[in-house]
């Protein structure tokens, strides 16, 4: 897949000229990019003197790669997904971040106690927990005849109408076995065998010929809008912002959810490693990831922000029950397996890839 990476003028926040320095971050655009520059970049920058430039990407861990390898890095920080970041920084391209140096909780709980499990890593530091959702158009259904669980997304019989999903084999994959009837702790299980591979991908050919492909976050909300899907995968983020902040009649179906966690990486040769690593300890403290969630539903990385998470910014919307973490959201929920991803992306990327072009 290729990624386009370019400026975002809406969301950049350039230093001044009486300013010292800066610091470039590369982010994933969209509603995302504007909650971090909401909660981070914009007191950061007041606190500090330090500007932030925010570079949006389809997956800011392949710029980086091809950054690092040219020996030519103009990013600072950078904001990955958990199997990036182990891969990046087994391959020496993230510099190692000591947790020591993070703010401990307001308790004075370390940051090592107070993140949640896979929030810390040898070379980055977590912020948020998102999650791959099915989500639809509730004015496309008739009231009580509206789908409820991963299996209905692939029942193109009860719900005849495209389909949207990633171009891209994770989360994917463990959405197709679980609609498959597969429970969601078998699910890795089932798909470290050969068996288990053919069985995911027998499923995604059921509704091979009605889907629609997407590729960047804010699309799905888009095909969901213009009515070219009845149903989409997507991050559960941008499906919230497009119901609450523009009144999309869309709804979020839980079951089957794949939940995983961001986090933010210093790439080796950084311009500015200095300000960088100040940037990620002012945005991964309890008040300032709590405060993300005023912007965006996704879950603090910290268990101490837990308890600061209020209302949206509208001043009206309680954000607990739109968290992928809120119990009432788990009862089948997965959470990526890091280990199996960095272990078999590679080769399921390649028969993806063969999938796809297949007749």
């Amino acid at each position: 897949m290729k990624t386009c990476l370019s400026l975002s003028t809406a969301l950049t926040l350039i230093a001044t000229a009486g300013m010292a320095e800066s610091i470039t971050i590369i982010s994933w655009g969209g509603t995302y990019a504007h909650s971090q520059v909401e909660a981070y970049h914009k007191p950061f920058t007041a606190q500090t003197g330090i500007g932030v430039i925010s570079v949006d990407s389809d997956n800011p861990a392949t710029p980086i790669k091809a950054q690092v390898e040219a020996g030519n890095v103009t990013a600072d920080v950078v904001d990955v997904e958990y199997a990036d970041a182990i891969r990046l920084c087994d391959e020496g391209m993230l510099e190692e971040i000591d947790p020591a140096v993070l703010p401990p909780a307001p308790d004075g709980t370390p940051a090592t106690e107070d993140f949640l499990p896979q929030g810390l890593s040898e070379c980055a530091i977590g912020s948020i927990v998102f999650s791959t959702i099915y989500a639809y158009d509730r004015t496309k259904f008739a009231e009580g005849d509206a789908p409820r669980t991963i299996a209905d997304f692939f029942d193109t019989d009860r719900f005849p109408g495209k389909r949207g999903l990633k171009k891209a084999p994770k989360a994917l994959l463990e959405m197709a076995l679980m609609g498959d009837g597969v429970p969601a702790d078998q699910v890795y299980d089932l798909l470290s065998t050969d068996q288990g591979i053919d069985r995911a991908f027998a499923k995604l050919d059921s509704i091979k010929r009605d889907v629609v492909w997407w590729e960047t976050g804010a699309q799905p909300p888009q095909l969901l809008a213009d009515g070219e899907v009845v149903m989409t995968a997507a991050y559960n983020g941008r499906i919230f912002n497009a119901a609450v902040s523009e009144g999309k009649p869309f709804e979020i179906v839980w079951d089957g959810q794949v939940y995983e966690y961001n986090l933010f990486a210093i790439p080796v040769g950084a311009p500015n490693p200095e300000g960088a690593l100040e940037f990620i300890k002012f945005a991964t403290d309890t008040r300032r990831l709590a405060d993300q969630a005023q912007w965006i539903s996704y879950g603090p990385a910290r268990r101490s922000s837990a308890g600061l998470v209020g209302l949206y910014h509208d001043g009206q919307t309680e954000m607990g029950p739109h968290m992928p973490t809120n119990p009432d959201n788990m009862t089948n929920a997965l959470g990526s397996s890091y280990d199996f991803w960095v272990d078999h992306e590679m080769e399921l990327a390649e028969r993806f890839g063969a999938w796809l072009t297949a007749n």
